[in-house]
């Protein structure tokens, strides 16, 4: 047992040692799928430099950002259907779908001939790429033991931050040789190999075979992978009843202020990433400074994922979200604050750290409030809720700075966390005043 110390988060992620191998396979291949929807979603940014100074396409800085608003958009309807499709369709098939949608539209993209075709590919693209999360996620707590499952969020959520770190570097590596289209073909080629992968290991959810009737199958899937197998709560022909349950028996508060939180979430997770490089050289600093400063937050985010998914498994996952807003709002404030470059570079990468694992924790809450029947769903929901801060943050951001109050922004950053933080506090007084949810 001493080699235990030293296992990957990845393994650690995993529960029962006769099951070890299988179950982390399981997670294995939920990161890589939700890799390749980081570097999907992040493609685009990083060519787009080049898109708009070759003019290509006819792009302008006004159609540009209408095509990013697309992608959003998708996102949003992908996340928020996804659930509900899951338990329809399994969420083997949904995954399975998603990829493959955000996949050949990212191959679409890359083969467009007009801005028209373009922005249609990134609309289909910005759907799957939405789809995907919320049921890796749902994989991922199912699979991983109970006193894991924020770990193996965190775990998982490591992935779209990896993505993030490695499409400015796959543009840079490839576009100014090969052209821009070459990056969105190349991100697309790695789903061509992991996807055929995916099909033949990924399980169904055995969750998911209970509620569908297809019990001898959940059973033989639980018993194979080592996993607790919950008691059924079949949706009959009602397929609208994981939607449902999250209003049932008072919990209509309690999912209203997580969609909430997770809109304070996304806003500072999509604010904060797009102009921190920019907010900076506002308020003079060096740009290649200013650039490694994004650099910075986002390692500091994938460090977070890590430590705050241990300690929420610890100590409960809402309380880690309450802290963590908490202390983002202290740091991003800080970030507003002249100081030392060193020290500038200490603070943010805390901010990373906390900023982005805040959000994601807020996925494990609902994901523990929830059984496994209506995890997905709620999962779907509450991220694209949020999305519509993903919408916001970047939109402020950007208000600020045309009138000229760059320093106000870590400002107003600040103000979201505290409320992301008011938000989910006011969750957990309306669980404590409801014990009727198991999952809570």
């Amino acid at each position: 047992m001493t080699s235990s110390s030293a296992a990957s988060p990845l393994a650690q992620a995993s529960a029962l040692p006769a099951a070890r191998r299988s179950r982390t396979a399981v997670i294995a291949l939920c990161w890589g799928l939700v890799l390749l929807d980081g570097i999907d979603t992040f493609i685009y940014g990083s060519v787009l430099p080049k898109m708009l100074g070759g003019k290509s396409l006819g792009l302008t800085a006004a159609t540009a950002g209408a095509i990013g608003s697309y992608s959003t958009f998708g996102m949003l309807i992908g996340t928020i259907l996804s659930g509900m499709a899951s338990n329809w369709i399994g969420r083997r098939n949904t995954v399975f779908s998603s990829v493959a949608l955000f996949t050949l539209a990212t191959l679409g993209t890359g083969w467009s001939q007009t801005s028209g075709q373009f922005g249609f590919f990134r609309l289909v693209c910005g759907f799957g790429l939405g789809a995907l999360l919320p049921i890796a996620i749902s994989y991922g707590m199912e699979f991983a033991s109970r006193g894991r499952r924020a770990l193996a969020t965190g775990v998982i959520m490591t992935a779209h931050q990896t993505g993030g770190a490695l499409a400015p570097l796959l543009a840079l590596w490839l576009v100014e040789d090969f052209g821009w289209r070459s990056a969105f073909i190349a991100s697309a080629i790695p789903a061509l190999v992991l996807l055929p992968v995916a099909l033949k290991a990924l399980p169904e959810s055995p969750a998911n075979l209970l509620t569908r009737g297809r019990r001898a199958e959940a059973e033989a899937l639980a018993a194979d992978f080592g996993t607790d197998l919950p008691e059924a709560k079949e949706s009959g022909t009602d397929k609208l009843a994981a939607l449902k349950n999250l209003f049932r028996g008072g919990r209509w508060t309690t999912t209203l202020c997580f969609w909430l939180t997770s809109f304070a979430g996304l806003l500072l997770v999509y604010g904060v990433g797009q102009w921190l490089p920019k907010i900076m050289v506002d308020l003079g600093y060096d740009t290649g400074d200013s650039l490694l400063f994004s650099t910075f937050l986002n390692v500091g985010g994938i460090c977070g994922m890590l430590i705050a998914g241990r300690t929420a498994d610890r100590i409960g996952p809402r309380a880690v979200v309450i802290a963590w807003f908490v202390l983002t709002a202290v740091f991003v404030y800080l970030m507003g604050v002249r100081m030392p470059v060193g020290v500038l570079y200490a603070v943010v990468f805390l901010a990373g750290l906390l900023l982005f694992s805040a959000q994601a924790m807020v996925y494990a809450t609902v994901g523990a409030h929830h059984g496994d029947e209506d995890r997905p769903t709620a999962l779907g929901w509450v991220a694209g809720m949020g999305r519509f801060g993903a919408v916001f943050g970047p939109w402020v951001g950007g208000e600020l700075l045309a009138a000229g109050n760059a320093g106000a922004g870590f400002t107003v950053y600040a103000c979201a966390a505290v409320f992301g933080a008011l938000m989910m506090a006011l969750a957990a007084f309306a669980i404590r005043a409801r014990p009727v949810a198991p999952h809570t």
